[in-house]
């Protein structure tokens, strides 16, 4: 059994000014070969960007993409015709797959954007490239596990072409949530806000543990509106 936890602090940290972003795993100039990624989850970037600012449009490929917005409003454009608004409890999932151009921006010009940008492996390469998003309330997630994401797009969820499910929740103080895991799956557990209690590590925002060997996921809330993302992981 393996239990490890990723402290806020310890993340790589990179601020352009327009962009302050804290990274999970290596990423752009952020270079740690400890921490590559978990499983197929390869990136997890907490975003905050500025007023009318944003990414340009960029390139992507063979990568799942999730944006989970906690605060404001994005607007994405990308090469497929899609333009949106993605809005606090709205979750975009874009398959890069064979190629995608896009570019995402701060839709306010006078309060930041903060969001979580999540990057997976996919099953396979060349994958059609693809786009959906969903509003999942907060009162969905409200002292449960509400799925996001899921192989199929079992339950509502968004549609994800890798063996992860990828939930999320948000707890009233000493509300609790758990999560089985089968054997040889393992789990990583981000903190979006408040503190909680994992498997018996207490964490706090921006904080996140991987747990390997385990038949269970344990969240316990410590604060209120303690808010996670817990992905089940192949």
């Amino acid at each position: 059994m393996t239990v490890t936890v990723r402290p806020s602090d310890a993340r790589g940290h990179a601020n352009h000014g327009w962009l302050d972003s804290k990274h999970s795993f290596s990423f752009a100039n952020y270079f740690d070969p400890q921490h590559m990624g978990y499983r197929a989850l390869r990136v997890i970037n907490e975003d905050v960007i500025e007023p009318g600012t944003g990414f340009g449009t960029h390139g992507h490929h063979d990568m799942e993409i999730i944006t989970y917005i906690i605060r404001g409003t994005l607007e994405h454009k990308d090469s497929t015709g899609e333009h949106s608004l993605i809005r606090r409890g709205e979750v975009q999932r874009m398959s890069a797959g064979s190629g995608i151009r896009h570019s995402e921006y701060n839709a306010s010009d006078s309060e930041d954007v903060k969001l979580l940008q999540i990057w997976l492996l996919p099953e396979r390469a060349d994958i059609t490239p693809g786009y959906e998003q969903t509003l999942f309330a907060d009162e969905a997630k409200r002292n449960r596990l509400c799925l996001l994401a899921a192989p199929g797009g079992r339950d509502g969820a968004l549609t994800i072409h890798q063996d992860v499910a990828l939930y999320a929740s948000i707890l009233d103080a000493g509300a609790s949530v758990s999560l089985d895991l089968a054997p040889g799956r393992g789990a990583w557990v981000q903190v979006v806000d408040g503190g909680v209690t994992v498997n018996g590590r207490d964490l706090e925002a921006g904080d996140a543990i991987a747990i390997d060997g385990e038949t269970l996921v344990s969240v316990v809330a410590r604060t209120a509106d303690a808010e996670v993302l817990v992905f089940d992981l192949a």
